[in-house]
């Protein structure tokens, strides 16, 4: 069986993007696995650095963490019961039947689905549950947010990956084929200074690749905009959650 091309837009920044993403709140993640039939394994796919994998941690007895990035997965957290493997969604190294949770957390959109479905229904125990999940634009004030808007499209918007679109539909415009579980809405708030959202900014696969294209910066003639816009202090950054959350039949 071939194997699916890795597309990799984060490697060459895995620790600015280790220091600088949001960390998904516990009563989020507690609402997307709630449903699962155990609390013996959970495969946290994609995983990139782990953030999601440490927050599982405390619930299953032992969290499989996948990512095809090995950059990614040197930069993740160690625990004793987090199994770090450096290998493709589509073609895992886990039993059959044998997880109880399968979490997604910003990486649906990369994936080959219709093989990645399949290895799903092979790994997971009846009932199982997966989770699709994520987040979007940040929400500040209305002239921050109008700044961050122009940065993201008219500068950025040939650098972003065509899979981010997906991100920006919440993934309802990718196959999911699994029984729904609906799950309230939830949204992650955090108090930053400047130079914090800055360094969030930093971790955009565009921006690393809009550097590497142009060869300038496109923060350094924006930034003292935002800076004044930012006033002293911090700030609340605020992103809405989304998820995708189905039963394995």
């Amino acid at each position: 069986m071939s194997q699916t091309p890795f597309k990799d837009h984060f490697s060459g920044h895995a620790d600015t993007y280790r220091q600088a993403r949001p960390i998904y709140p516990s009563a989020f993640l507690m609402a997307l696995c709630q449903s699962a039939p155990g609390r013996d394994c959970c495969w946290d796919v994609g995983c990139g650095n782990g953030q999601a994998s440490v927050l599982l941690a405390g619930w299953f007895r032992t969290v499989i963490a996948t990512d095809p990035s090995s950059t990614q997965i040197a930069n993740a957290e160690a625990m004793p019961n987090i199994d770090y493997r450096v290998e493709p969604a589509e073609q895992s190294s886990l039993a059959d039947r044998s997880v109880d949770f399968i979490s997604v957390a910003q990486a649906y959109h990369w994936f080959d689905h219709d093989r990645f479905a399949r290895e799903v229904r092979r790994v997971a125990k009846p009932g199982g549950v997966i989770a699709a999940y994520g987040y979007r634009h940040t929400q500040i004030a209305p002239d921050i947010d109008a700044w961050v808007a122009e940065l993201y499209e008219p500068v950025l918007g040939a650098d972003w990956p065509p899979e981010r679109r997906h991100v920006d539909a919440a993934l309802l415009d990718l196959p999911f084929p699994f029984r729904p579980i609906s799950v309230p809405a939830h949204s992650l708030t955090l108090s930053w200074t400047v130079d914090q959202f800055l360094g969030y900014l930093e971790s955009w696969s565009a921006m690393q690749r809009y550097r590497k294209r142009t060869g300038t910066d496109p923060l350094a003639t924006r930034a003292p905009a935002l800076r004044a816009m930012w006033g002293n202090g911090p700030r609340d950054v605020q992103w809405d959650l989304f998820a995708r959350v189905g039963v394995v039949d």
